[in-house]
C-alpha cells in the first residue's frame, strides 16, 4: 500500500470535487441546451407539445407540479363518456324502443315499426333510438308541405325506384347510370319486402342537389312540429294508402333546376346559412385566381374547436361558420357538374351538405363490396406489425380543377402538405413551393418537428402521401393523342405516384380520408380496417350519429392546419391510444355499418317517407305497445 502526505490527499480531494462540479455544469448545460422553449404557444400543455410520461398520472389527480393534459387526451375521455351514454340507451323490446321514439319525436312511430323492431333484433342490430336522428333531419320538413303535392313532386323525376303492391321496378332516364346505382339501391329495397306504396327519387349525381333558403326551411320546421301529436290509440290508422285508391294526378313538377354556376355555387349555400352566421353575408370570391393565403385561417375555429383540435365534429363539416371554406374546398370553388333547386323535392342521396336539403340514404358504395373501396375481404393485420405513419391514395377529385383555380382544391392541398421537401421549401421562406396552403407560426401548435427545423425529414419518414391523377379539366394528352395523368399547370408542384391497393393501405397505422367530388367512398372500409382512421370531410352521411369522434376514428380540420400536431401525439408517445382508436373503430363498425344495418336504416326511412306522403299520415301510426297495456 502507498502511503500519501496530507497535503497530496488534500489536494487530491480539491481536485475531485472541481472535476465533479464541473462535469455536473457540462451534463447541466447539455440538457438545458437540448430544451427549446417556445416565447408564446396558444396552447402551451408542456414545453415540448407531449405530457410529461412522469407527471401525467400527478396531473390526473391535479397535483400541484403537474402538467396539463395534452387536449387529445381530453377529448379522447369525453368521446368515451359520450359513448357510453348512447350505448346505455339499447333497446331490448318493442315498448321500450316506441317509448324512446315518443319521447324523442313527438309522435308515434309509423305503421310496420313493429315488423322493423322484429327484424332489427334478428339480425342482432344494436338498436339506439339516436342512430336514426338523421331520419328525422331530413324528413321532418316535409310534414309542411302538402301529401300529395309530395307524391307529385317524386313521381316525375327521371330517376326513380318505385314500388306498387311491394314490388321494385326502375325508372331511369340513363340506363348505364342508372345500372351502376340505381340497381344497387333497388336491390337493398327489394330486401327489405313489405314496403308501402311509394316513389322514391333518386339524386345518382355527385354533386348535392337540393338548396333550400334557410327562412324556407325555418318556417316548414316549425310548421312539423306544431303537426306532432301523440293522440289516443284508438285514433290510430294502421295501413298505409295504396297509390291506387286515391285520385292521384302525375303531373309533371319542374324543380327549376339550375345549371352552369358551379364557380359560384357558394352563393347558392350561404343562402342556406342562419342569417346571423358568419358565411350567410360572404360572396363568392370574386376571382380564384388569387392567393390562398388571403382567406385561409390563422389559427384553429373556436366555434368547434378545444385548444386547436375538433370538439364538435358537426360544426366542423359546416361551412356556415367557415366561410374561408369558398375557396379552400372544390365543391365551392368549381364542381364537376351542377344542378340545384332551391325548392323541397324529396329526392334521396347518398351523401350531402349539411345546408343540404336531400334524404340521405346508405351510399351506393358502400354495398356493392367493390374492393376499390372495402379493401377487399381482409381488414388488415395486427397493430404492432403496421408501419408508423399515415398512408394516402387518391386522384386529385373535387372538381374542376384548371390553371387558374387548381390551388384551391382541397385534394392538391392536403398531397403538398404532406410532402417533405415542400414544407422545407415553405419553412425556408420559399412561398412559391406551396401555392395550395398557408403555413401557421410554430406558435399555434407547438410541433416539436416544425420549432427544432426537421419538419421535412419527419414528413418523410411518417408520411407516405401522393395523388395518382392530377385530373386537369380539360384533361392532356401525349403526343400520341393518349390522355395522360399529369397537368402542365400543376405538375411542377405535384409529382404523379402509383397507385396502391386499399389492401396494402391497411399495413399502416393511420388512414386520412379526404373529400373528393363529394364523400369519400373508401371511408367505411377505413372504419372497418385494423388501422386508425382519420377524417376532414364538409359531408354528412347515414351513419354520422353512430360514430363517435375520437373513440372510432380522428377528426382533423378541413383546412389541414391541426394534421402535423395530431401526427406528432399519436406517432411519438401515444400509439396506445391510437391503437384503441384503431381497435374500438373496427369493432364498432363490425356492430352497426353492416349491410344489415343499411338495410335497417333505408326500411325505417322507408316507413316514415310513406307516411309523411300518406294522405293519413296525421293518424298513420303504430300503437301496438300501447293497446296490450290496456288489455
Amino acid at each position: 500500500m502507498v502511503c500519501r502526505s496530507k497535503s497530496q490527499l488534500l489536494k487530491s480531494v480539491v481536485f475531485l470535487g472541481v472535476a465533479t462540479l464541473i462535469l455536473y455544469e457540462l451534463v447541466l448545460w447539455r440538457r438545458l441546451s437540448q430544451v427549446s422553449i417556445p416565447t408564446t404557444s396558444a396552447f402551451p400543455w408542456t414545453n415540448n407539445g407531449q405530457p410529461n410520461p412522469a407527471t401525467e398520472a400527478e396531473a390526473e389527480v391535479g397535483g400541484p407540479d403537474a402538467h396539463p393534459l395534452h387536449p387529445i387526451l381530453d377529448l379522447i375521455n369525453e368521446g368515451h363518456e359520450k359513448f357510453a351514454r348512447l350505448q346505455a340507451a339499447h333497446s331490448n323490446t318493442i315498448e321500450q324502443a316506441a317509448g324512446r321514439y315518443r319521447e324523442r319525436r313527438g309522435r308515434h312511430p309509423p305503421p310496420g315499426f313493429d315488423d322493423w323492431f322484429k327484424a332489427a333484433l334478428k339480425k342482432d342490430a344494436v338498436i339506439v333510438e339516436d342512430f336514426f336522428d338523421r331520419i328525422y333531419h331530413d324528413i321532418n320538413p316535409f310534414w309542411a308541405l302538402d301529401q300529395l303535392e309530395l307524391r307529385r313532386r317524386a313521381h316525375s323525376q327521371p330517376e326513380v325506384i318505385r314500388i306498387r303492391n311491394g314490388k321494385v321496378s326502375l325508372v331511369s332516364e340513363d340506363p348505364d347510370r342508372g345500372n351502376q346505382w340505381m340497381q344497387i339501391w333497388a336491390k337493398l329495397v327489394k330486401e327489405i319486402g313489405h314496403l308501402p306504396d311509394l316513389d322514391m327519387a333518386i339524386n345518382v349525381m355527385d354533386e348535392t342537389r337540393v338548396l333550400v333558403p334557410w327562412e324556407k326551411i325555418d318556417e316548414y320546421v316549425r310548421k312539423e312540429r306544431r303537426t306532432r301529436d301523440i293522440f289516443p290509440a284508438s285514433e290510430a290508422v294502421s295501413n298505409y294508402t295504396r297509390y291506387a285508391d286515391v285520385d292521384f294526378q302525375p303531373e309533371p313538377y319542374d324543380p327549376h333546376w339550375i345549371g352552369g354556376e358551379a364557380h359560384k355555387y357558394w352563393d347558392h349555400v350561404r343562402a342556406t346559412c342562419p342569417p346571423d352566421s358568419e358565411s350567410r353575408n360572404i360572396s363568392s370570391l370574386p376571382s380564384l385566381n388569387s392567393p390562398v393565403k388571403d382567406i385561409h385561417p390563422t389559427e384553429p375555429i373556436d366555434a368547434y374547436t378545444y385548444k386547436g383540435f375538433i370538439r364538435n365534429f358537426t360544426a366542423s363539416q359546416d361551412a356556415c361558420v367557415q366561410p374561408h371554406l369558398r375557396g379552400l374546398h372544390g365543391t365551392f370553388v368549381e364542381s364537376v357538374s351542377m344542378s340545384t333547386t332551391h325548392e323541397l323535392l324529396p329526392i334521396f342521396s347518398g351523401s350531402k351538405l349539411p345546408q343540404n336539403n336531400e334524404i340521405l340514404i346508405p351510399g351506393a358504395v358502400y354495398l356493392n363490396n367493390d374492393k376499390r373501396y372495402s379493401g377487399g375481404k381482409g381488414i388488415g393485420g395486427a397493430w404492432e406489425g403496421k408501419m408508423e405513419g399515415i398512408m394516402w391514395r387518391g386522384v386529385a377529385s373535387g372538381g374542376r380543377n384548371k390553371v387558374d383555380n387548381w390551388w384551391h382544391f382541397q385534394r392538391h392541398r392536403w398531397v403538398q402538405m404532406m410532402n417533405g421537401t415542400t414544407l422545407q421549401e415553405i419553412i425556408a421562406a420559399d412561398e412559391a413551393a406551396a401555392p395550395t396552403f398557408t403555413l401557421l407560426p410554430p406558435s399555434v401548435y407547438n410541433v416539436r418537428a416544425r420549432r427544432n427545423g426537421f419538419m421535412g425529414s419527419w414528413l418523410a419518414t411518417h408520411a407516405d402521401v401522393g395523388v395518382v391523377d392530377l385530373m386537369c379539366c380539360p384533361g392532356e394528352v401525349d403526343s400520341r393523342g393518349k390522355r395522360v395523368h399529369t397537368c402542365s399547370y400543376s405538375s411542377p408542384f405535384l409529382n404523379v405516384v402509383k397507385e396502391k391497393p386499399m389492401k396494402e393501405q391497411y399495413a399502416y397505422k393511420y388512414l386520412p380520408d379526404i373529400d373528393g367530388n363529394s364523400f369519400s367512398g373508401r371511408w367505411r372500409g377505413f372504419l372497418r380496417s385494423t388501422s386508425c382512421p382519420l377524417k376532414a370531410t364538409v359531408y354528412t352521411e347515414w351513419h354520422d350519429d353512430r360514430l363517435v369522434p375520437w373513440v372510432h376514428f380522428v377528426p382533423f380540420d378541413n383546412t389541414f392546419m391541426d394534421i402535423y400536431a395530431i401526427m406528432e401525439f399519436f406517432l411519438e408517445g401515444h400509439d396506445a391510444q391510437g391503437k384503441r382508436i384503431a381497435e374500438e373503430g373496427s369493432r364498432w363498425a363490425s356492430r352497426v355499418l353492416r349491410r344489415d344495418d343499411m338495410l335497417l336504416y333505408t326500411w325505417r326511412l322507408l316507413l316514415e317517407y310513406a307516411r309523411v306522403v300518406d294522405p293519413q299520415r296525421d293518424r298513420l301510426a303504430f300503437v301496438g305497445d300501447l293497446v296490450q297495456e290496456t288489455i
